[in-house]
């Protein structure tokens, strides 16, 4: 009697289009990376409008690359430990910056900085960096709504009198917005990591 083995079934073709979008979203965290340092730059010689635009640019291309990575299905083991580690140096720049000024307090700073680091060390230690918790991702956004406020430049008034935003002028209110935004921000951060510590989900949240 002869018994028929069952062939093994070759595993699924990956799309052609697949790892190019794959490559394209590790290209925009590279990217987004390397805006750290010229942001600096830009902040310490006082081009605020440069320094704006490389926020809003690494603001855009963090989302570009997660929608790429969502087109394809997940993205790289690689792209997954660096994406977050790439936002940190981005947000850290002008969290420093604007904390020398003394626009906003010190130790915020420190302590938000201190929460990054630490959670995303123990992130790049999981082999993956796992999705985004929801409040993660609404942690990152006012982050970046907040920075982008308070660099708003000081000539950018928009052709709107002082008397009509408030009696303090444009770039004045939206620095207020700005730093009324930093606050949530920070309680967001802090309560996600507490979760992280508690449930023992260190690897599952940004």
């Amino acid at each position: 009697m002869v018994t028929r083995l069952n062939p093994v079934a070759p595993p699924p073709a990956v799309p052609l289009g697949v790892p190019v979008l794959r490559r394209l979203a590790d290209l925009l965290t590279i990217g987004r990376a390397l805006l750290g340092l010229p942001l600096l730059l830009a902040l310490s010689a006082g081009y605020s409008g440069l320094a704006w635009g490389l926020l809003l640019l690494g603001g855009l291309s963090d989302a570009a690359d997660g929608a790429l990575a969502r087109s394809a299905g997940g993205g790289s083991v690689w792209g997954a430990r660096l994406d977050p580690l790439t936002d940190k140096i981005l947000i850290s720049a002008p969290l420093i910056w604007l904390a020398a000024l003394g626009v906003l307090p010190i130790w915020a700073v420190w302590l938000l900085l201190a929460r990054e680091l630490l959670i995303s060390g123990w992130r790049a230690g999981q082999g993956s960096g796992g999705p985004a918790s929801l409040a993660g991702k609404a942690k990152t956004i006012l982050q970046f709504l907040a920075l982008l406020l308070l660099l708003w430049p000081a000539d950018w008034t928009l052709g709107v009198p002082a008397g009509a935003a408030g009696g303090f002028g444009l770039p004045v209110l939206m620095q207020v917005i700005g730093w009324w935004l930093f606050w949530p921000s920070l309680l967001l951060a802090l309560s996600s990591a507490w979760g992280y510590l508690r449930q023992g989900r260190l690897g599952e949240g940004n």
